[in-house]
């Protein structure tokens, strides 16, 4: 039995010592990249919604990062603006997309998951067009934390530019 048991194991190394691939002589197939909703790449007029803050830090004392509740919001507008590539509108209902920013920080032991949210919708039907969504790296010392934030925000604008030029080239003329 356990001459059984020496070969068998020895038949599992070998075979685990070759990859998947080889073995079935196939890679994986390359994926073609799906198209990006034209609203986004013909939208000329913005409006920005604040999804708010979801906390689990009260009162705004206990808070991990500075700026209070309304901070994504107003820092996430502050850079939209200051790209020039649209026009913000006071009103949803004046706008050709919508997008929303959104905070959520929930312990998850030992540290705390903090993220960025941003959801792209239709103005006319309401329908999520797009999410983007940036994690904040946890640090210990409150200097970190706001690096963190701002380089999370940062990221996010990226992304944000990098959707509306791919959209833009993949928008039918």
């Amino acid at each position: 039995m356990s001459k059984i048991l020496a070969l068998l194991i020895i038949g599992l190394l070998f075979a685990s010592s070759f990859p998947a691939t080889s073995a079935w002589g196939q890679q994986a197939p390359e994926l073609t990249a799906a198209p990006v909703p034209p609203q986004i790449a013909n939208a000329k007029r913005l409006f920005i919604s604040n999804a708010g803050e979801e906390t689990n830090f009260r009162p705004a004392k206990d808070a991990l990062y500075i700026g209070g509740p309304n901070r994504t919001y107003n820092q996430f507008y502050a850079a939209i603006k200051s790209w020039g590539r649209y026009e913000l509108v006071s009103s949803p209902a004046d706008a050709d997309l919508v997008f929303e920013i959104g905070f959520t920080d929930r312990p998850q032991a030992p540290i705390v998951l903090s993220q960025i949210k941003l959801v792209l919708r239709d103005p006319k039907t309401n329908v999520r067009l797009w999410t983007l969504t940036k994690y904040i790296e946890f640090a210990g010392l409150a200097k970190n934390r706001e690096k963190n934030y701002d380089v999370a925000m940062n990221a996010l604008m990226d992304d944000v530019k990098s959707l509306v030029s791919a959209s833009a080239t993949s928008a039918p003329r």
